[in-house]
């Protein structure tokens, strides 16, 4: 298994504050050994690794994770607790799941 995580570098040169997020937690749980790539989508140059990659999957939220295993179809994960989960294999605290959900989608809401 191969994973990918894409980066995104912002048209004013910052890194993105969710991919700054997901670094930090990465690094102090120890992922980050797991990830092995880290690509950079640059929105200031749309030929970048990074930018290439969101297009060829249709992409539209960083950071994402392109998952890779021998005979299957890539997988994308852009919800970094359920990457957590469902590639790694690692417990998630559902609540940590949901508020992600939440704060990458403004537009939803509890019932």
């Amino acid at each position: 298994m191969k994973i990918t995580l894409v980066k995104k570098i912002k048209l004013d040169g910052s890194l993105c504050k969710k991919c700054e997020e997901v670094q930090q937690k990465l690094e102090a749980t120890g992922q980050i050994d797991l990830i092995d790539e880290v690509l950079i989508a640059d929105e200031r140059d749309p030929s970048s690794q990074g930018m290439e990659l969101a297009s060829l999957f249709n992409v539209d939220r960083a950071p994402f994770f392109l998952v890779e295993r021998e005979g299957e179809a890539p997988e994308i994960h852009t919800v970094y607790f359920k990457f957590v989960k469902d590639v790694l294999n690692q417990k998630t605290r559902e609540e940590d799941e949901l508020k992600e959900i939440l704060n990458d989608n403004p537009d939803l809401d509890f019932l």
